[in-house]
This record gives C-alpha cells, sequence and structure tokens, in this order.
C-alpha cells in the first residue's frame, strides 16, 4: 500500500506545472476549438436522435408510410441513426487530425522542451 496521503498533491517527475499550462493561451485556444466543434455537432445530433424516438412514439402513421416495398420511413430513419453516427465520427476524426492535434503537439513539444 502507498504510504502517502491521499489528498496530498505530488508534482510530475519532470517538475513541470500543469496549472500554469491549463490557464495558458495555447491550451485556452485547443479548449476552444475544441468546444466549437463538440458542442454543437452534440446538441444537434442529441436533437436528431430525441426527433426520432418523440417520431416513433407519437407519430406512427408517419413512421409507417411505406417508403419501398416494405421498407418504411422508420426503418430509413433508424439507418440515418447509424449512418450520421459513423459520419460525425469520421468527421471529428478529420477535424482532430487537421485542428487540434496539431495544436496538442505544439503544447506537448513546449512542454517537453521545458523538462
Amino acid at each position: 500500500m502507498d504510504s502517502a496521503p491521499e489528498n496530498e498533491r505530488s508534482a510530475p517527475p519532470d517538475g513541470t506545472d500543469y496549472t500554469q499550462v491549463q490557464q495558458g493561451a495555447e491550451f485556452g485556444e485547443l479548449r476552444s476549438v475544441y468546444r466549437s466543434f463538440a458542442f454543437p455537432l452534440t446538441v444537434g445530433f442529441i436533437a436528431w436522435y430525441l426527433l426520432y424516438v418523440l417520431l416513433s412514439n407519437y407519430a406512427g402513421g408517419f413512421m409507417a408510410t411505406k417508403v419501398v416495398g416494405t421498407i418504411n420511413v422508420a426503418f430509413v430513419l433508424g439507418l440515418a441513426q447509424f449512418l450520421t453516427t459513423f459520419l460525425i465520427a469520421w468527421w471529428y476524426s478529420r477535424f482532430a487530425a487537421a485542428k487540434f492535434d496539431p495544436k496538442a503537439e505544439a503544447i506537448k513539444t513546449r512542454l517537453e522542451g521545458e523538462a
């Protein structure tokens, strides 16, 4: 068992103060870019999902409308839920590689250079 008190904070081995990094402009910009992408997309997807659930519960006639053969609107919208999930994951991956990763790498390089 560890004999150190649980509430005692220890500094990282390299002496870096991560609180300073967190309060820095670079990290603030990184967080801002992330939030401006992730929050609206999350709200949009939740709204889209809730729309599907509400239509399924309260618009049975509409959801039962045949599109092609035995395929109805509910089935099409259900498949669209999966499609949008994969598209969002792909979009996030590309956006992160282009916007987040270079900024995060710059912060990491600066920190490792100071250590």
